[in-house]
């Protein structure tokens, strides 16, 4: 698939994108069909019809780099740069207006992150941050750059934040995928008008982390 959205570069980024959500929903498919891994959504009403938006997701997997391109509308992915070097599938990625940092710079990450993001969102895309940086073990509770919060302070945009339990099933670092049904959990929308990006980033981070819990409770009963 990569190297069919790279032969489509001169094809308009809705084509090449439609490819990449054809591609996640085909994996998600195949993992079911597989590796018995399913998953449900709860929230689906949160998603905004006719707003796009900043999505702050827990990051455990690679399940959910994947999944939230088949969940959410057309969105752009926020990603350190060293990604898009990797041959086929990084390549095809930098074709999907990725907003790519380089973490070695933090203040210039910083500064890229809300001119491009700002540009996206205003484009109409819906713009996906993993606030914590790195994938976390499933458990580990791990702060939330502020980076996101800052982006919806300056652009207005609103927040939706994302809980999941993806780690537990298809771990970090693994090949292998367990069998089971993994719960995303979509959360209200949090308004950015007028409000600081640190106070933005305790209640994104807060929701999420409390509903990391429930959700780990629930499926443990």
């Amino acid at each position: 698939m990569g190297v069919i959205i790279l032969a489509l570069t001169i094809f308009p980024f809705s084509v090449r994108y439609k490819l990449a959500h054809f591609w996640a929903t085909t994996v998600l498919w195949l993992t079911k069909l597989i590796c018995q891994l399913d998953y449900r959504i709860e929230g689906l009403e949160n998603i905004l019809k006719n707003q796009n938006a900043i999505i702050l997701c827990k990051h455990q997997s690679a399940w959910e780099t994947i999944a939230l391109y088949a969940i959410f509308p057309p969105q752009v992915t926020v990603l350190k740069r060293e990604l898009l070097w990797l041959p086929i599938w990084g390549w095809a990625a930098a074709t999907l207006k990725p907003i790519a940092l380089n973490r070695q710079n933090q203040l210039a990450a910083l500064k890229k992150l809300i001119r491009d993001g700002k540009a996206r969102l205003n484009e109409g895309l819906w713009v996906l941050i993993f606030p914590e940086g790195t994938r976390t073990k499933p458990g580990v509770a791990t702060k939330f750059n502020l980076g996101g919060c800052l982006l919806a302070e300056k652009s207005q945009y609103p927040i939706i934040p994302v809980a999941h339990n993806a780690g537990e099933f298809w771990p970090r670092y693994s090949f292998l995928k367990y069998p089971g049904t993994i719960t995303v959990r979509i959360g209200p929308v949090i308004a950015s008008e007028g409000r600081k990006a640190i106070e933005l980033n305790y209640e994104a981070e807060t929701w999420v982390e409390t509903a990391m819990q429930d959700i780990h409770l629930t499926n443990t009963h």
